[in-house]
């Protein structure tokens, strides 16, 4: 596995993170779309019962913007949806997994604003520690290529595997030195992770799906570090087509999620209080967009 992104992701790390977790991206108050202020922007998520997309659409109703959120079940479909125009926005996704859909699919879709970066954990149903966890169990991870390498790299710190080369955030099932590795590892639809809790010593659980599968955040036996610069890649964010990179509507829509109160403390109720805040202007995350879809074009 080539280490060609352990450079790349520590420049995008710089370039993202250069205004630390500060700059604001906004628009101007009262700003409307290219299709009208009247027009319903369709935004796709995955989990609309989350607390603060119910705060979201009140705040953006009080600015005269009304949405209507457009709730996916995987994370396979936001993408191909706004590709295909079903939907304005999505805002489930981080900066690599963008990319990556934007390689595969030979799409330019866009990163028009930041939300949050969350630790991604390691939970069980019948251990409580990492290290009472045997030897030849198996552990499941998200079968998406940039989930699966980062709870591969969450199954390493953890000290349940080990990675050839030491791993990145392209390492994949075969990256895995299975005889220096505690346990054995499968590959499942991220939403079907939790579901398998009853069957694996442990499983890598994307946020998304942690309250849904009745579990807590502190529950998790393990997780990553949201808030080191190498998590940059990792950063959500909201999506649009290229062509909409710079509507005035949907600009002022990232100004609301990341400023309004309530929408902030509904966030901060959806991860347990884990997400850490990012706020990162459109050139940053251009920029970082752009650092990591080399990698992965390079990794190809």
């Amino acid at each position: 596995m080539s280490r060609r992104f352990t450079t790349l992701a520590a420049a995008a790390a710089a370039v993202a993170l250069a205004t630390g977790l500060a700059g604001c991206a906004s628009a101007d108050a009262g700003a409307t779309g290219s299709d009208g202020a009247d027009d319903v922007v369709k935004i796709g998520v995955v989990g609309k019962s989350d607390p603060q997309w119910a705060a979201f659409e009140k705040a953006a109703k009080d600015e005269g913007i009304e949405i209507e959120l457009v709730d996916f079940g995987s994370y396979e479909l936001p993408n191909p949806a706004l590709t295909e125009g079903e939907i304005d926005l999505n805002q489930f996704q981080h900066v690599i997994y963008l990319a990556q859909y934007n390689e595969a699919a030979g799409e330019d879709l866009v990163a028009i604003g930041s939300t949050q970066t969350y630790p991604l954990g390691l939970y069980s149903s019948k251990y409580d520690d990492v290290k009472d966890i045997a030897e030849g169990d198996t552990v499941a991870v998200p079968d998406d290529a940039s989930n699966q390498a980062r709870g591969l790299l969450v199954l390493q710190s953890a000290g349940l595997i080990e990675l050839k080369d030491g791993g990145s955030p392209f390492s994949d099932l075969s990256d895995i030195d299975e005889a220096k590795s505690k346990v054995k590892v499968t590959a499942l639809e991220a939403a079907l992770t939790p579901e398998a809790l009853p069957d694996v010593a442990a499983a890598i659980i994307n946020n998304d799906f942690v309250e849904e599968a009745g579990l807590k955040f502190d529950d998790a036996l393990f997780t990553d570090d949201a808030s080191d610069p190498a998590a940059a890649p990792y950063v959500n964010i909201f999506a649009s087509r290229a062509d909409d990179a710079d509507n005035e509507t949907y600009l002022k829509l990232i100004e609301i999620f990341q400023t309004d109160e309530a929408v902030q403390k509904g966030l901060a109720e959806s991860s347990g209080g884990t997400g850490v805040t990012v706020q990162l202007s459109q050139e940053d995350l251009a920029n970082t967009l752009k650092t990591v879809q080399k990698a992965v074009a390079d990794n190809s």
